[in-house]
């Protein structure tokens, strides 16, 4: 019985872990991103807007970006739910976006990026 108590407490506590967010993996996932986007203290716009601060930032605001006139019309602001979709599939979430990614299919990379990318504030400081 005692056996069987503890495979039931790693099997939770494995379960738990692959469930959690972790900005260090994010960091890896962060990786299909560089060729358009930047991230951190010396970031600057790219073919995408600088991360900066995304999580809570409204779409379509970055100073000095060209973004498409369905980002700027879109009304969104960058929650964990709301980048979540847009990651999944950008086109779908933002009709006629210009980012041409085809999007993230692992649920556990998003909220692994999801949890990077909050880390940093509007300056590129990590929090």
């Amino acid at each position: 019985m005692r056996g069987c108590l503890i495979a039931v407490a790693i099997l939770a506590m494995s379960t738990h872990g692959a469930l959690a967010q972790d900005a260090a993996e994010g960091e890896k996932a962060f990786g299909v991103c560089k060729g358009c986007h930047q991230v951190g203290e010396n970031a600057k716009n790219s073919v995408g807007p600088v991360l900066n601060g995304v999580i809570g930032r409204a779409a379509g605001t970055v100073p000095e970006y060209s973004y498409s006139a369905a980002n700027k019309a879109s009304g969104l602001t960058w929650d964990e739910a709301t980048l979540h979709d847009y990651l999944i599939d950008p086109k779908a979430k933002v009709p006629g976006t210009k980012m041409s990614f085809a999007g993230l299919k692992s649920e556990q990379k998003i909220k692994d990026l999801t949890s990077y990318l909050a880390q940093f504030d509007a300056a590129g400081k990590r929090k």
